[in-house]
């Protein structure tokens, strides 16, 4: 998948389940749930010391559906993002700008998106190549800020993350989330090992995008 079909995949997809886990079995059983729910883009934390393996395995599991975007969460610094680069992740995402992570993303041609809060966070997550932030925590703002934003950067696309749920994801896509990435419920539902009701919840939420 080409830098630009990931791109073109996140904002058809819409929602993204951001998957932590306390183990390996965990976080891949609970990307694989969400999957058969019908999110099909990923992004596996490396909170999970897995994160790695875990990415490997989906991407080789789903090689052949060109509709599932895994991709590597909670990555910290560039030596991170390129071993998530390496086990297959589609994209990298960050609780906020990192400046080599954004440079390493480039060289591998890898959508690179930021946590950003703040006008100047956007535009210097924008100059070094992101076409999509991370508008994060989400449940500090309401989705008034993203029209707020739009107004004078039309350009940016945003995923919020953070606070989004079955009860607001209308009221942010409303006000131009591009997507939106969930997480807290079904990692609770995860630790439980109740996968079941992730794919059923994950069918939730798909109705919502």
């Amino acid at each position: 998948m080409t830098k630009s079909d990931t791109i073109i995949e996140l904002k058809k997809q819409k929602i993204v389940a951001v998957i932590r886990g306390n183990t390996k079995e965990e976080g891949l059983q609970a990307s694989i749930a969400c999957i058969k729910g019908g999110i099909k883009a990923i992004e596996i934390a490396y909170t999970n010391q897995y994160a790695g393996q875990i990415i490997k395995e989906l991407v080789d599991l789903y090689q052949d559906d060109q509709s599932v975007c895994i991709g590597a969460g909670t990555v910290l610094d560039a030596v991170t993002a390129r071993d998530a680069i390496l086990a297959g992740a589609n994209y990298v995402v960050s609780p906020s700008f990192h400046a080599e992570t954004a440079k390493m993303c480039n060289l591998y041609s890898t959508p690179y998106i930021p946590g950003c809060i703040t006008l100047t966070e956007i535009t210097t997550a924008l100059e070094a190549g992101s076409e999509i932030i991370k508008l994060f925590p989400g449940s500090a703002l309401s989705p008034s800020y993203i029209s707020a934003v739009k107004a004078p950067i039309p350009q940016v696309s945003v995923m919020v993350t953070g606070g989004v749920g079955l009860n607001n994801i209308p009221q942010w896509f409303a006000a131009g989330a591009d997507a939106v990435g969930i997480g807290g419920e079904l990692n609770k539902l995860a630790s439980q090992g109740d996968f079941d009701r992730i794919s059923e919840i994950a069918q939730q939420y798909v109705t919502l995008r």
